[in-house]
Parts: structure tokens; C-alpha cells; sequence
């Protein structure tokens, strides 16, 4: 049985995540503008991990897909993570961990989840509940093309339309595979047929749910470096499903694509998880590296790396809290931190308020979680207005 060590698997999961130099990343740390070789390095850094995932607030200047590739991306311009998911892009928008815009690629591989999803996780068979409404749907769609969500009301035979039920026939239509997601302008989804959204080859490619298990998990660790059989499953949204995930992984440890590894906590205890043999030997030399400890570089709280609150905890010992949905005087650190990661560590968090017509990005709060978390936090802090091209206003860390 392999182990590892914490610093191992700290150091390897942000070389997996392209958060240390290329040379131990393969991935690109710089982009300029946003162009063919930017978008390029853009689509580089998703087929990284598989997917981005999505978020709708955009308080701190840009949304979470936006953040992860500036991040990641110096030069970036900010406005092209916006313009990613569009006809003729190999991306497409579907349910990772959570909804995400992944490679055309992966289309064939969710078919089991578009056949479990005909009846939807939340909604139950609301297509079956509302057939009149769904085939008015289908037939705008058909008939007049690509629809917004906003553009969903009409008028019936006792009035207009609940749009509130619209959205969810749609979203259960776009979750069976019978629509797909065109495009996002201003974040809007826009919903087509899948025939006219998926490449025909693509949309008629089968991958029986035995042989993409197994592809998806590898993916899963592919981005981790070194993961629990949890956190592979989590990725993906994999419940209820132990007995088939326990094959998949069987299947891949046989093919020699990935080995049982223990993770050595700092405590003594032991836990176990899983990597490939080539990144058991980049973890090896990760523990003689020095990464550097005073340039900063904000993450998104959906980053890759901090999604799986567990597993930070776990790796960073740092508390991953999101607090936007608590009422304002039960915040502890603010509506919407973005860490600060400096190093192989998390060293501060950022509350931050964009204004783009006064040019201005405003810090609301700044706390240290290490005792040298303030120049990275600045160096941080530097680098994200200036990619957002704002100037800093409020108190600096």
C-alpha cells in the first residue's frame, strides 16, 4: 500500500489544479487578452479537471468560472470566460457537482444521468404534470428557435403561461438530454434542441454507464492528484451508486491506471484514497520544492481546489466557509470570500465589492488566517483589479 503525506497531497492537488509554476503544472499560467491562443489556454485549464463549475453571483467583479481562469490565466481578459459556452466551442453545459460547463467530449459519458434524470431529482415527472405546457415548449423551441428563460411566457388558454413552471420544464427537458444549453448572454441560459446544439456524431454516441464510470472517476483524480473514493464520487455527483463505483475502481486499479494510496495525516491517523502512478511520483518530488510564500493569488470559493470543504480541511487545515445565504449579522467572515492562496497555503480572505462604472474595487474585509498573509493578500488583491481593470478602494490588507 502507497502513502502520502499532507504536504504531498497539498502540493500535488494545486499541481493538478495549475496553481503552481508550468513546469510542474503542464498547464499554462499566462493568457493575453482574448484571442485564439487564450481561448485555447482557457479550454486547456477545463479539460484539466473536466468541468467549471457555474455560479450566478458576481458581487466580487466576476463570476466564480470567470475567477478560476484568472487565476490561473495572468493577462486574461475578464470578459472571455463569459463568452466560452457558445455554438461551434467544445463545451457544453450539464450537471457535474454541481450545473458546468464541460468538454464536448464528456456528452456520451453522462448518458446514465440523462436517463436517470427523465424524471427529475426535485420535481418528480413534472414534464408528465404539465404536458400542455411542455409540448407548448417544444414547439415554440421547434418553431421559432432558441428561447432565454425570460423569453418563455405566452399566452394560453386561461392566461399566461406560469413561468415559473416553464423554467422547470425546461430545466428537467435540458436535464433528460432533450434540449441543451445554446449559450449565456449576461448569464441567461438560452435552450435549444440537443440535435441542434450537439454535434450529430457526439449526440449519437453511446458510453454504457460499466465503461463511464470508470472513465469519469480517473478524470475526477486527474484534477485531485491524490483523492478519497469520496471526494471522486462527489465530484461528479455519484450517489447511491457504492457497488457499481467499487467495480469502476476495481476495473481502473487492475488496468494499472490508478493505485490504493494512504494519506499520513499530521495527527497519525490514516486515510484512504486513491492516485496514479505518475502522480505518486510528482508528489515524491513536490516535497523538495519551495513554492513562493509572497505572491498572492485570489481563488473562487467553487475553485476546484475548495469545493470539497472536507478535503481543505483535510489538506490546507482551513475552514472553507461560504456565508451568502446567512442573514448579515451571522457572518463570521463575509458575504462572499475569495481566499487567498500564497504558496502551498491558505493564508487570508477577501470580501470584495466591484463597482464597474465608478471603476472601483472595494474591500470590504480582509482577514489573515497565517501570520505572513498580508503582502500576499495585497500582491492578491493587485492582480485581481488588475485583471478586472479596477482600482482598489477601502482599506487594503
Amino acid at each position: 500500500m502507497e502513502t502520502i503525506s499532507i504536504l504531498e497531497a497539498r502540493r500535488l492537488a494545486l499541481a493538478r489544479a495549475g496553481l503552481l509554476k508550468p513546469g510542474w503544472t503542464g498547464m499554462p499560467a499566462r493568457a493575453r487578452g482574448r484571442g485564439k491562443q487564450a481561448l485555447k489556454a482557457a479550454h486547456k485549464i477545463i479539460d484539466r479537471f473536466g468541468y467549471l463549475q457555474l455560479d450566478t453571483v458576481s458581487i466580487a467583479g466576476a463570476r466564480s468560472h470567470a475567477i478560476v481562469l484568472l487565476s490561473r490565466l495572468e493577462g486574461l481578459h475578464p470578459g472571455l470566460p463569459e463568452e466560452l459556452l457558445q455554438p461551434g466551442q467544445p463545451l457544453f453545459e450539464y450537471w457535474g457537482h454541481e450545473a458546468s460547463w464541460m468538454p464536448l467530449e464528456l456528452y456520451p459519458a453522462f448518458g446514465f444521468r440523462r436517463r436517470a434524470l427523465r424524471h427529475h431529482p426535485w420535481w418528480g415527472d413534472i414534464v408528465g404534470q404539465h404536458p400542455k405546457e411542455a409540448r407548448t415548449l417544444r414547439s415554440r423551441i421547434r418553431q421559432e428557435g432558441p428561447l432565454r428563460s425570460l423569453d418563455m411566457e405566452g399566452r394560453g388558454s386561461q392566461g399566461w403561461w406560469d413561468l415559473k413552471v416553464m423554467k422547470k420544464i425546461a430545466t428537467a427537458l435540458w436535464s433528460s438530454g432533450e434540449l441543451a444549453i445554446r449559450e449565456r448572454k449576461n448569464f441567461q441560459r438560452t435552450y435549444d434542441l440537443a440535435e441542434r446544439v450537439i454535434p450529430g456524431n457526439v449526440l449519437s454516441a453511446s458510453v454504457p454507464e460499466r465503461e463511464a464510470l470508470p472513465r469519469l472517476l480517473l478524470l475526477a483524480l486527474k484534477g485531485h492528484g491524490w483523492a478519497t473514493t469520496g471526494t471522486l464520487c462527489r465530484t461528479w455527483r455519484l450517489s447511491n451508486m457504492k457497488e457499481k463505483i467499487d467495480r469502476a475502481l476495481r476495473r481502473l486499479q487492475a488496468g494499472g491506471d490508478i493505485l490504493p494510496s494512504v494519506l499520513i495525516r499530521e495527527d497519525g491517523g490514516r486515510t484512504p484514497g486513491w492516485i496514479r502512478p505518475a502522480d505518486l511520483e510528482l508528489a515524491d518530488r513536490l516535497k523538495r520544492i519551495r513554492p513562493r510564500k509572497d505572491q498572492g493569488v485570489l481563488l473562487s470559493p467553487f475553485d476546484p481546489v475548495l469545493w470539497d470543504r472536507d478535503r481543505v480541511r483535510m489538506l490546507f487545515d482551513f475552514d472553507q466557509i461560504l456565508e451568502v445565504f446567512k442573514p448579515a449579522p451571522q457572518r463570521v467572515y463575509g458575504y462572499y470570500c475569495l481566499p487567498v492562496l500564497a504558496g502551498d497555503r491558505l493564508v487570508a480572505r477577501l470580501d470584495l465589492k466591484a463597482d464597474h462604472k465608478a471603476g472601483k474595487l472595494k474591500v470590504l474585509s480582509a482577514r489573515m488566517e497565517h501570520p505572513v498573509g498580508r503582502e500576499p493578500a495585497r500582491t492578491a488583491l493587485e492582480r485581481y483589479a488588475n485583471a478586472l481593470q479596477l482600482s482598489v478602494s477601502g482599506a487594503k490588507p
